[in-house]
Protein backbone atom coordinates (compact mmCIF):
# COMPACT_ATOMS: atom_id res chain seq x y z
CA UNK A 1 0.00 0.00 0.00
CA UNK A 2 1.28 3.47 -0.78
CA UNK A 3 1.34 6.13 1.95
CA UNK A 4 -1.71 7.88 0.55
CA UNK A 5 -3.65 4.59 0.43
CA UNK A 6 -2.97 3.93 4.13
CA UNK A 7 -4.05 7.44 5.12
CA UNK A 8 -0.51 8.40 6.11
CA UNK A 9 2.19 10.24 4.28
CA UNK A 10 5.12 8.05 3.18
CA UNK A 11 7.50 7.65 6.10
CA UNK A 12 4.90 8.84 8.61
CA UNK A 13 4.85 7.04 11.92
CA UNK A 14 1.91 6.24 14.13
CA UNK A 15 1.55 6.99 17.80
CA UNK A 16 4.06 4.25 18.64
CA UNK A 17 6.74 5.83 16.43
CA UNK A 18 6.80 2.78 14.12
CA UNK A 19 7.20 3.42 10.41
CA UNK A 20 4.84 0.73 9.14
CA UNK A 21 6.10 0.70 5.54
CA UNK A 22 9.67 0.04 6.66
CA UNK A 23 8.50 -2.49 9.24
CA UNK A 24 6.67 -4.35 6.46
CA UNK A 25 9.77 -4.12 4.25
CA UNK A 26 11.95 -5.54 7.01
CA UNK A 27 9.52 -8.42 7.60
CA UNK A 28 9.27 -9.32 3.89
CA UNK A 29 13.04 -9.10 3.40
CA UNK A 30 13.61 -11.39 6.40
CA UNK A 31 11.30 -14.02 4.87
CA UNK A 32 12.89 -13.56 1.43
CA UNK A 33 16.44 -13.87 2.80
CA UNK A 34 15.59 -16.96 4.85
CA UNK A 35 14.15 -18.61 1.74
CA UNK A 36 17.07 -17.43 -0.40
CA UNK A 37 19.60 -18.99 2.00
CA UNK A 38 17.73 -22.27 1.89
CA UNK A 39 17.50 -22.10 -1.89
CA UNK A 40 21.23 -21.33 -2.20
CA UNK A 41 22.00 -24.43 -0.18
CA UNK A 42 19.83 -26.55 -2.45
CA UNK A 43 21.38 -25.06 -5.59
CA UNK A 44 24.90 -25.51 -4.22
CA UNK A 45 24.21 -29.20 -3.57
CA UNK A 46 22.82 -29.52 -7.11
CA UNK A 47 26.12 -28.15 -8.48
CA UNK A 48 28.07 -30.56 -6.27
CA UNK A 49 26.95 -32.50 -3.18
CA UNK A 50 29.94 -31.20 -1.17
CA UNK A 51 29.54 -27.53 -2.13
CA UNK A 52 28.79 -25.09 0.72
CA UNK A 53 25.78 -22.82 0.27
CA UNK A 54 27.92 -19.67 0.63
CA UNK A 55 30.18 -20.79 -2.21
CA UNK A 56 27.31 -20.79 -4.71
CA UNK A 57 27.41 -16.99 -4.80
CA UNK A 58 31.05 -17.18 -5.87
CA UNK A 59 30.05 -19.22 -8.91
CA UNK A 60 27.37 -16.64 -9.74
CA UNK A 61 29.86 -13.77 -9.51
CA UNK A 62 32.59 -15.54 -11.47
CA UNK A 63 30.19 -16.47 -14.26
CA UNK A 64 28.85 -12.92 -14.39
CA UNK A 65 32.04 -10.89 -14.02
CA UNK A 66 34.69 -13.32 -15.27
CA UNK A 67 38.21 -13.79 -13.93
CA UNK A 68 38.88 -11.94 -10.69
CA UNK A 69 41.40 -11.70 -7.89
CA UNK A 70 40.47 -13.35 -4.61
CA UNK A 71 40.85 -9.98 -2.87
CA UNK A 72 38.29 -8.43 -5.23
CA UNK A 73 35.87 -11.29 -4.55
CA UNK A 74 36.36 -10.89 -0.80
CA UNK A 75 35.64 -7.16 -1.07
CA UNK A 76 32.56 -7.74 -3.24
CA UNK A 77 31.07 -10.19 -0.72
CA UNK A 78 32.26 -8.29 2.33
CA UNK A 79 34.25 -11.17 3.80
CA UNK A 80 37.83 -11.51 4.97
CA UNK A 81 40.69 -12.85 2.87
CA UNK A 82 40.92 -16.00 5.01
CA UNK A 83 37.25 -16.82 4.48
CA UNK A 84 37.54 -16.22 0.74
CA UNK A 85 40.70 -18.29 0.51
CA UNK A 86 39.01 -21.22 2.31
CA UNK A 87 35.95 -21.06 0.03
CA UNK A 88 38.06 -20.84 -3.12
CA UNK A 89 40.26 -23.74 -2.00
CA UNK A 90 37.12 -25.86 -1.50
CA UNK A 91 35.89 -24.92 -4.99
CA UNK A 92 39.31 -25.76 -6.44
CA UNK A 93 39.33 -29.13 -4.68
CA UNK A 94 35.95 -29.88 -6.30
CA UNK A 95 37.32 -28.91 -9.72
CA UNK A 96 34.88 -26.01 -10.13
CA UNK A 97 37.38 -23.12 -10.18
CA UNK A 98 41.05 -22.70 -11.04
CA UNK A 99 43.66 -20.01 -10.47
CA UNK A 100 46.10 -18.57 -12.96
CA UNK A 101 48.78 -15.91 -12.61
CA UNK A 102 47.52 -12.35 -13.12
CA UNK A 103 49.30 -10.99 -16.21
CA UNK A 104 49.12 -7.49 -14.70
CA UNK A 105 50.81 -8.59 -11.45
CA UNK A 106 52.88 -11.78 -11.32
CA UNK A 107 52.45 -12.01 -7.54
CA UNK A 108 48.65 -12.21 -7.77
CA UNK A 109 46.29 -14.83 -9.16
CA UNK A 110 43.03 -14.64 -11.06
CA UNK A 111 40.26 -17.08 -10.20
CA UNK A 112 37.95 -18.42 -12.90
CA UNK A 113 35.36 -21.12 -13.42
CA UNK A 114 36.62 -24.33 -14.97
CA UNK A 115 34.69 -25.78 -17.91
CA UNK A 116 33.18 -28.30 -15.48
CA UNK A 117 32.29 -25.54 -13.00
CA UNK A 118 30.67 -23.44 -15.70
CA UNK A 119 28.65 -26.36 -17.08
CA UNK A 120 27.40 -27.41 -13.62
CA UNK A 121 26.58 -23.83 -12.61
CA UNK A 122 24.67 -23.08 -15.84
CA UNK A 123 22.65 -26.28 -15.54
CA UNK A 124 21.51 -25.34 -12.02
CA UNK A 125 20.97 -21.68 -12.97
CA UNK A 126 18.78 -22.64 -15.93
CA UNK A 127 16.70 -24.98 -13.75
CA UNK A 128 16.30 -22.21 -11.15
CA UNK A 129 15.24 -19.75 -13.85
CA UNK A 130 12.58 -22.21 -14.99
CA UNK A 131 11.26 -22.38 -11.40
CA UNK A 132 11.01 -18.56 -11.33
CA UNK A 133 9.16 -18.60 -14.65
CA UNK A 134 6.65 -21.11 -13.25
CA UNK A 135 6.22 -19.28 -9.91
CA UNK A 136 5.71 -15.92 -11.62
CA UNK A 137 3.71 -17.16 -14.61
CA UNK A 138 0.73 -15.01 -13.65
CA UNK A 139 2.85 -11.86 -13.32
CA UNK A 140 3.03 -9.32 -16.10
CA UNK A 141 6.53 -9.06 -17.64
CA UNK A 142 6.61 -5.39 -16.62
CA UNK A 143 6.09 -6.44 -12.97
CA UNK A 144 8.99 -8.90 -13.20
CA UNK A 145 11.17 -6.19 -14.75
CA UNK A 146 10.14 -3.72 -12.04
CA UNK A 147 10.97 -6.21 -9.28
CA UNK A 148 14.39 -6.82 -10.86
CA UNK A 149 14.95 -3.05 -11.15
CA UNK A 150 14.01 -2.43 -7.52
CA UNK A 151 16.16 -5.29 -6.22
CA UNK A 152 19.09 -4.01 -8.30
CA UNK A 153 18.58 -0.55 -6.81
CA UNK A 154 18.49 -2.03 -3.30
CA UNK A 155 21.64 -4.08 -3.95
CA UNK A 156 23.44 -1.05 -5.37
CA UNK A 157 22.55 0.97 -2.26
CA UNK A 158 23.89 -1.85 -0.08
CA UNK A 159 27.31 -1.44 -1.76
CA UNK A 160 27.52 2.25 -0.78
Amino acid sequence: MHGSESGREPGATGETGVDHEFLALERELAVFLRRARSSSGEMAREVHPDLEAAAYGLLVQLESAGRQRATDLAAYFGVGKATMSRQLRALEDLGLVAREPDPADGRAFLVHLTDEGLARYRSVRDARRERYVRKLADWDRAEVAELARLLHHLNTRAEE
